[in-house]
This record gives C-alpha cells, sequence and structure tokens, in this order.
C-alpha cells in the first residue's frame, strides 16, 4: 500500500522483547522491542528503531492507528524510491 505521501505498513509489535529486531511471519510482520507498553514508550521506541534501521528521520514516521494496540498502522513518509524498496522489502 501507498499513500501520495509515503507508504502505508501494517505490522504488528511485541513490546518487553529481550532486543529489537523485525520478524517475518506467516500472518505479516512483527516488530520485537525492547521497551514496555506504558506511557507510549513502545510506540516511541518503535518509531526511534525503524528510524534508525532504515535511516530516515523520525519525524517521518507517523501512527496512523493502534496508538494503545499491538496491531499499528505507520505512515512512513519518504519521496526515496531506494528507501521505499528497501523498507518495502522488510516490512511486506
Amino acid at each position: 500500500m501507498s499513500k501520495d505521501d509515503g507508504l502505508i505498513i501494517k505490522l504488528k509489535i511485541s513490546p518487553n522483547a529481550s532486543k529489537n529486531e523485525i520478524i517475518k511471519t506467516e500472518e505479516g510482520v512483527k516488530v520485537k522491542i525492547t521497551a514496555q507498553p506504558v506511557d507510549g514508550k513502545a510506540n516511541k521506541a518503535l518509531i526511534e528503531f525503524l528510524s534508525k534501521h532504515f535511516k530516515i528521520p523520525k519525524s517521518s514516521i507517523e501512527i496512523l492507528r493502534g496508538e494503545t494496540s499491538k496491531e499499528k498502522t505507520l505512515l512512513i513518509k519518504t519521496q526515496d524510491d531506494d528507501k521505499i524498496s528497501i523498507i518495502k522489502s522488510v516490512l511486506q
């Protein structure tokens, strides 16, 4: 899925993990985050992790749906075709 201003990604977050990592499962993509799901810490950690992983600014990642859920819909705002194809290959 893509939107004019970026890429829409659906994923599952697994907080309280032993390390931050991206795992592809049969149901989709799961992102493990070490942060606890308290006071938005896991959401913040998710954005920081994806930002570093894909070398994009944190401000380019927005949670559209699922602020308080493990199932999240993210908007990754980028017009860079190379980054979009890298993100798609990892997260879709």
